[in-house]
């Protein structure tokens, strides 16, 4: 039970500031070509899937101050959980290795842009986005253009830091507790 709790109190902690540095950093954060440092913290899904809750969470509250509105509130943090998930899994069943690592920071990038992509196609542009492809290619380009400087010059240091900083063994994939 104890293990549950700290779980628990992790995503909390983790939500919370993912959604408290969007917010911060709401200019940069929100828009089509957006540069949302808090998704950085999805690196810590690579450890636990404690983490990808609480990301969810967090990026749930952060999208209800974006412009897209509603369907950014559920797709975006729709993409946030699958990407997170998808990274949690690279974690639990390969081997940590650069190789993991970079794998895992690009999963947030390509789930983005597709998902995030396609609904801002639809709540910009008002465009479907498999009607309009050209204009979805544009959309997703510009949230892969974002996430992935986010991703490989922020989350990937934190996933090599983070570890030697705070009690991961507790947190970790294979564990029962």
């Amino acid at each position: 039970m104890r293990g549950l709790s700290y779980k628990l109190a992790f995503a909390a902690v983790v939500g919370a500031l993912y959604a408290i540095l969007t917010m911060v950093l709401a200019p940069i954060s929100y828009g089509p070509l957006q540069f949302r440092i808090s998704e950085a913290l999805c690196v810590l899904s690579y450890f636990t899937p404690a983490a990808a809750w609480g990301l969810f969470i967090g990026c749930a509250i952060a999208n209800t101050l974006s412009a897209a509105g509603l369907p950014d509130v559920i797709f975006g943090s729709l993409a946030t959980l699958i990407a997170c998930l998808g990274m949690s899994a690279v974690g639990k069943h390969m081997k940590d290795s650069l190789k993991s690592r970079l794998l895992a920071c690009f999963l947030p990038v390509i789930v983005n842009a597709v998902i995030v992509g396609a609904m801002l196609t639809y709540a910009y542009i008002g465009l479907s986005p498999l009607e309009h492809p050209g204009a979805f290619a544009v959309c997703a380009g510009e949230v892969a253009l974002g996430e992935l400087p986010v991703m490989y010059l922020f989350g990937l240091p934190l996933m090599s830091w983070l570890p030697k900083y705070l009690p991961l063994d507790k947190l970790r994939n294979n564990n029962e507790q």
